[in-house]
């Protein structure tokens, strides 16, 4: 069963972020890049960066055509065994995101906080990043701010009008020290696990390699999801419906009493 250990778990909860010492089987991060090689093919006209609600299989109201496959990397019980253990018994699946890097025109992703974007109170979010590829400092690694999410701020966060940006929500300067920031590099397989609060960004991939992420997003029993709240008046940059976003139950209990499970589920 995997686990976070005493150390990891004091991590999370002191600096926001944690890179487990537990990762994929070889055989499974294999198989997801395949997934994600049909992902890229499935989807065409969407920038790779940009796969948003990938999880969700056939045409979304998202405008991408996602995979069980991602659906199921969200599901996995190890991978679920460590989110308890940082937002506790009551976990649901709120969405997941497919960050794909091209070699050399990789989008930048700005210094940003998750929770500036996303219409979930009370606000609480563990997001679980894996690496399907190596994600180092030169492709553009995930990069955070350790201790950013003490307080449970948000900061203000300023309109950038570019093509260029993988959100167009950045922080507004003097918000954060950028010399405090750690990069998480990671190898096929491994995952970082960072708090909803946690100021963290990626800079542009200009090497040969590309670079690839899923990010899960899960919250705890205790929060809802508003499906008639857009936060940043919508201009993320990112094209998003709250309205029909499904969401799954994967342990415990809806606590909060206000989430539909039904909503955006087919079949």
């Amino acid at each position: 069963m995997a686990a976070l250990s005493f150390a990891e778990i004091q991590q999370y909860r002191d600096q926001g972020y944690v890179v487990p010492a537990f990762r994929l089987s070889q055989a499974r991060t294999d198989a997801l890049r395949e997934s994600l090689e049909q992902l890229l093919r499935d989807n065409p006209g969407v920038r790779p960066e940009k796969l948003v609600s990938a999880h969700i299989e056939g045409r979304n109201d998202e405008g991408v055509k996602g995979s069980r496959d991602f659906l199921a990397l969200a599901q996995d019980p190890e991978i679920l065994d460590l989110v308890e253990q940082v937002i506790g018994p009551d976990i649901i699946l709120w969405g997941c995101h497919v960050f794909c890097k091209p070699a050399g025109t990789g989008y930048e992703t700005p210094w940003h906080q998750d929770g500036h974007y996303w219409p979930i109170r009370p606000l609480a979010t563990c997001t679980v990043w894996v690496a399907l590829e190596e994600s180092v400092i030169e492709n553009g690694c995930l990069r955070v701010i350790p201790g950013s999410h003490k307080g449970q701020h948000l900061h203000p966060h300023l309109h950038e009008d570019r093509e260029d940006l993988t959100l167009n929500q950045r922080m507004a300067e003097g918000s954060f020290n950028e010399s405090d920031a750690v990069d998480l590099q990671l190898q096929p397989g491994q995952m970082s696990m960072h708090d909803v609060f946690m100021i963290h960004g990626a800079a542009a991939n200009t090497s040969g390699k590309r670079r690839t992420g899923v990010a899960l997003r899960y919250m705890p029993g205790t929060s809802q999801l508003v499906r008639d709240w857009t936060p940043s008046a919508g201009k993320t940059g990112v094209g998003v419906n709250w309205a029909t976003r499904p969401l799954w139950l994967l342990r415990g209990q809806d606590r909060s009493g206000q989430n539909d499970f039904k909503v955006g589920h087919r079949g």
